[in-house]
């Protein structure tokens, strides 16, 4: 090959291998897609919703009482269910309806809040009358029973007279004579709220009962507290349901919302209309505008 040959070909040469780089740079820069990571190193944090279970006590039979707390702020409000046991069933089916919605909402808890849910204060006395052990249903329920021996402990004894506020060892439901316990928590389920109560220090507690339809302020021997009248009126504004002072239908001692406003925490009772019904909506109204109430306090 002559010498203009060869200096065509390296030429030539040169030309492919230039234009082929710039080519391939072209190819890296553009037609290539970015680079993605394998599955097993990407990450993404899912919230965790899951409740905070704690068992607070137990009760005369040795049935857990239990708590489950939702959200992380440093303001705790608490809901208490079933202090009457099945006789107020309803009132344990409500406090699992809060539970359900605070699961599959967890944005609905403002960030300065933590909600403790007690969803039921009186096993044994659920058990009493429904057989139940643990979550039950409306369906569990039987046409015709007789709820009343379900207001009671194992003990015989109504709850929400065992506290100490102007406790006295007999009291009265419906005007019948009622016993109280042999002294202010001498029964597990009252010491079990009562521990948690002073465990945790709660802005508010509010305790779900029935059948009256209404909202109730608490007070023992000072007075209603401030704050228990506001929060009083917010819930009864919000779920429709009428706001009362003073439960006057007959005399009440050793009532748990009594013991806690003498202790300075504000306390309100939230009635349902029966001994049936849920009326979760109105509740639900009536927890969120709590909720706003205590998310700027």
């Amino acid at each position: 090959m002559s010498d203009l040959k060869k200096r065509l070909a390296v030429v030539a040469v040169a030309t492919i291998a230039i234009f082929g780089g710039i080519a391939f740079v072209a190819y890296l820069l553009v037609g290539t897609p970015a680079p993605v990571a394998p599955a097993e190193i990407v990450k993404v944090k899912v919230p965790d919703t899951s409740p905070r279970h704690v068992v607070i006590g137990s009760s005369v039979e040795g049935r857990t009482i239990d708590s489950y707390t939702y959200g992380r702020g440093g303001t705790r409000l608490g809901f208490v269910g079933g202090m009457h046991g099945g006789y107020e069933w309803n009132s344990i089916l409500l406090a699992y309806d809060l539970m359900d919605y605070l699961t599959a909402h967890p944005e609905s808890i403002p960030a300065n809040l933590s909600i403790t849910v007690i969803p039921d204060a009186n096993p044994d006395g659920v058990h009493k009358v429904l057989g139940a052990e643990g979550r039950f249903t409306a369906l569990d329920v039987p046409t015709g029973t007789d709820l009343v021996p379900g207001r009671y402990n194992a003990d015989t004894v109504d709850l929400n007279r065992n506290f100490a506020c102007n406790w006295q060892a007999t009291s009265t439901f419906l005007g019948k004579i009622t016993s109280a316990g042999t002294a202010a928590f001498s029964e597990p389920e009252a010491r079990a709220i009562r521990d948690f109560v002073l465990a945790n220090t709660p802005k508010a507690m509010v305790f779900l009962h029935s059948k009256s339809g209404a909202v109730y302020a608490s007070e023992c021997n000072n007075g209603i507290l401030p704050k228990t009248l506001e929060i009083m009126n917010v819930y009864a504004r919000a779920a429709g349901y009428r706001a009362i002072n003073v439960f006057d239908a007959y005399k009440i001692t050793g009532d748990a919302e009594g013991w806690l406003a003498s202790i300075g925490i504000p306390a309100i009772t939230v009635e349902l209309t029966t001994h049936e019904t849920v009326e979760w909506e109105r509740n639900l109204s009536g927890i969120k505008a709590l909720f706003e109430y205590y998310k700027t306090q």
